[in-house]
Parts: C-alpha cells; structure tokens; sequence
C-alpha cells in the first residue's frame, strides 16, 4: 500500500509530499526485518499499480487480450519490482536497525535510480528527483541530474525513522535523525540558483494537431492529416522564428512520396519560417524488409541562388533510444511484434542528436528519449542551443502517463540549462525554461497552436561537464563510514 501511494506524488496528480510518508513507512518496515519481499513488495505497488496504463495502451494498439495486457503490467511491476528489493536489502545489510541508515538509505536509493536508468535498456519512469521540481532545491539538479536528487527524499524519510525512533537508543537516534533534517534544509536553502533565460528572445509555434492514434497511420486519412498542419501553421507562420511539429507528424516516408515532397517544400517556402518535423527515414534493406530511422528533420525556406534542399541533404537528427516492443522486438524474442505499424524495422540512429535551422542548433530529443539525461546531456555537448522534444502521447489516451512523461521533459531543461520547446501531436504540448519552470503550456486533447518566446544558450551546466561522475564521489564517500564502522550507533 505504501508503495501504491507513490504514483499519486508524481503528475497530474502532483501530491510530492506523499513520497515522505511513503518512503518514512517502507524504510521502517525494512527494520523489522524481510527487507527483500518488503523491497519488492514496495517496488510491485510502485511501478506495477502505478504503470496500470499500459494495459489499455497494449490493449488498443498491440490488440492484446485484456488479460494478456494485464499479465503484462504485473510482468512490468514484479521486474521493476526487484530494484527497489535491492535498494531494501543493502539498507538492512549495511545498517539494519542502527542510525547508519541516515547514510545507507539515501546513498542505496541513487543507486537504485540510476540501475532503473541503465538496466534492461532503461525505465527511469517517475525518478524520484522529479518531486524536486518547483522546489528550491531544484538547483541540484544542474549539478548531480535526476538521479542525484533522489538522494534529498530519502535522507528526508532517513531522518523521519530516527526522529520517531521508539527503541532503547532512541536519544541517540533522535538526535542523529534532527542532524539529518537540518542537513536537508540546507540543501533547501543553498540550492544553487538557476536561470531562467537571457539574451535575445525568439517565437515559436508548437503545432498540436490533436491527430487520434487510430488514425495516424491510417492511409486515408493521410490527405486530412497533412492538410491540418499545413493549415495550423499558416496561420502562425508570420509571428513565428520557426515552427515544430510532434513525432511522427508525417506518417510516412517522403522518398515513397514525391508529391506530397513538392508540397511541403512549397509550403515552407510560402511561409518564409523555418520547419523542424518529425518524420521517417529510410535508411535500407536487410533481408528484405526495409530499414528506417524515426527522427526529426530541420526544412529551412530556399535563399535565392542556393541549391534546393533534397530529402539526402536535409538535416535530420534520428532517435538514438528506441522503445522495447514499441519500436523494436528484442532477437530473443521474435514472437512478439511492436506497437508501432510494421512499416520497417526501427534502427537506433548514431549521428549528433543536433539539428540546424535559422542560425540555432537544436538538440532532438524524440518521445522516449526524454527520459533519460545522458540523452539531454549528449545534444548540449555536441552543440545544441535548445532542447526540442517532439513526442506522441496519443498512445496513453488520458492516463497519467502523458503528464508523467512531461515532467521528465522538465528535468532535462534543468540538467541540461537549455530551454525545452515540446510539441506532442494530443499533449502535453509547452515551452519549458532552463530553470523547469513552464513558460507556457497548451491545453490537453485540443487542436491548436502554442506561440511562446525561448531564448538560446551556450554555457554548460554542471552536470553537463561532468555527467555521473559527482555522483559517484559523493555515493563513495557516504559508503566508506558504512564499511569501515567501528561501533553499531
């Protein structure tokens, strides 16, 4: 039940301060002993109640039967399940019932988020440093990313447990839990302070088709979809610097398609403003099934006298951390087929992540990708001035998982200190500051156009130049006392 409550401290729901008492109970429960069922027992609550959405995802568009997407949400949980039962078991291991849990708790729990981050190609889903957002002490996460930040909860419940300890070391404890407390309100108050943005500001539009998923590839209903964001951003083209549509938002590869290849093109010319789209790519063939990259182009107008831009020479940034079983099968497992229409075999792409239109380098950040900070990180260091995350949250109709995607999107602007331009085909389509604060935000399941100001930057964040490696100094220095303790507090 404690881990249930979990979910509900994450968007649209937005109750942050749930993770304490959650955290606070689990971590007490873990001293009485079982720390691996009670860790797992947690994590199940945790990511298998909370992921309840892929069934109807699975459901709609994997045409599972509903007891096979429901078999899969608790396959879900109980694999996930099991980080949380090792972050449970070092807690006992290392400290057991004594005030060593004010160092091991905290110090296993970024553990735990970064294994979640890297393991199994990675689910970073609902990181526990995303509550930090729209807290002072957000800054840190310019410094120690997402991962790091879990490490202020954690202490927060550490100390929790010590302060209410009822044993016979309790002075002790209680006196060792108020050090704890007192240090996390001065990671509150000395937070680093983060910018919201400066220099010369730029408009763009985010285009929101609000395109159903069951139509989207839908061949007859191609002509509707293209028709819709050419006429969304004409409208807006005059006020906007450039315009961004979501992923995918043409549904099929223009090298099939030279029709509607002209059209485009006549299109942005007409306009006058710069396009970034996300798109397909072929990229060849292997064994007879062609292969194809999902990713974002950058389609700038033609200058008079310059040579027109061909789909071969058009910038294009691909997606570099495809989706298990949405976008490809994993070889020992060939039975299965993915989510997304069998209309090539998805590669993960291997170029910079970073395209240019209008003079500004954009890092691509597609859908998925927007989880993970090595990503966000990955674009800054090759270039790119503004993050854009172009995403389809059609897939999870009105579930949390769409707000819970966009709150990740949040982190990535502070870690990174780039503004974040986000255009997704239902929602959660806005323009994220480099301080995680939301500039401005569209309404969810709408057709329309965002218009809103960002601003380009060069300098790098902390955690920018230095990636994990603070964090595991800091994770070394609050593990040595355990192993090298002399008495049991």
């Amino acid at each position: 039940m404690l881990g249930a409550l979990m979910p509900f401290a994450f968007s649209p729901f937005d109750q942050s301060w749930l993770v304490i008492p959650a955290l606070a109970g689990w971590l007490w429960l873990i001293r009485q002993g079982s720390p691996l069922w009670t860790g797992f027992a947690f994590g199940f609550g945790w990511f298998g109640f909370g992921a309840w959405w892929l069934a109807p995802t699975l459901h709609t568009f994997g045409h599972l039967p509903w007891i096979a997407a429901a078999f899969c949400v608790l396959l879900v949980g109980c694999v996930m399940a099991l980080l949380p039962a090792m972050w449970a078991w070092l807690t006992w291991k290392l400290a057991g019932k004594t005030a060593w849990i004010l160092l091991v708790f905290p110090a296993a729990a970024v553990a735990e988020e970064w294994l979640r981050g890297h393991i199994f190609t990675g689910l970073p889903w609902t990181a526990l440093g995303n509550l930090l957002l729209d807290t002072p002490a957000i800054g840190w996460g310019s410094w120690f990313g997402v991962y790091g930040l879990a490490l202020i909860p954690a202490l927060m419940a550490a100390s929790l447990v010590l302060l209410l300890s009822p044993d016979s070391r309790s002075k002790k404890h209680r006196l060792i839990g108020g050090f704890g407390a007192c240090v996390v309100v001065m990671l509150f108050l000395l937070a680093p302070t983060l910018e919201p943005g400066q220099g010369k500001q730029f408009q763009a539009a985010l285009v929101q088709a609000n395109i159903p998923q069951d139509h989207k590839w839908d061949a007859s209903f191609v002509g509707e979809t293209m028709r819709r964001y050419g006429a969304m951003s004409a409208d807006v083209a005059a006020e906007a610097d450039i315009i961004i549509w979501p992923e995918a938002a043409i549904p099929f590869f223009m090298e099939r398609t030279p029709g509607w290849e002209k059209w485009l093109n006549m299109q942005v010319q007409r306009w006058q403003t710069p396009l970034l789209y996300g798109g397909l790519k072929l990229t060849g063939q292997r064994a007879g099934q062609y292969t194809a990259q999902n990713g974002l182009f950058s389609l700038v107008p033609q200058q008079a006298g310059a040579a027109i831009q061909t789909l071969e020479t058009r910038p294009f940034a691909g997606k570099h951390h495809l989706v298990p079983f949405g976008e490809y099968v994993p070889d020992w497992i060939p039975f299965l087929h993915t989510l997304v229409p069998e209309i090539a075999d998805f590669k993960p792409a291997k170029d910079t992540g970073v395209v240019q239109a209008g003079g500004i380098s954009y890092g691509s950040l597609i859908c998925y990708e927007s989880l993970f900070p090595e990503e966000a990180r990955a674009r800054v260091l090759n270039g790119a001035e503004v993050l854009v995350n172009v995403t389809n949250d059609a897939w999870y109709g009105t579930t949390p998982a769409a707000w819970q995607h966009f709150q990740a999107a949040r982190m990535r602007a502070v870690e990174t200190g780039r503004y974040v331009l986000r255009a997704a085909n239902t929602g959660v389509t806005a323009i994220i500051q480099p301080d995680g604060v939301i500039r401005s935000i569209s309404p969810w399941w709408t057709e329309t156009v965002l218009l809103g100001t960002y601003q380009i930057s060069k300098l790098q964040t902390h955690y920018v130049c230095w990636g994990g490696w603070p964090l595991l100094g800091c994770l070394i220095m609050l593990a040595i006392p355990c192993f090298f303790r002399q008495e049991r507090l």
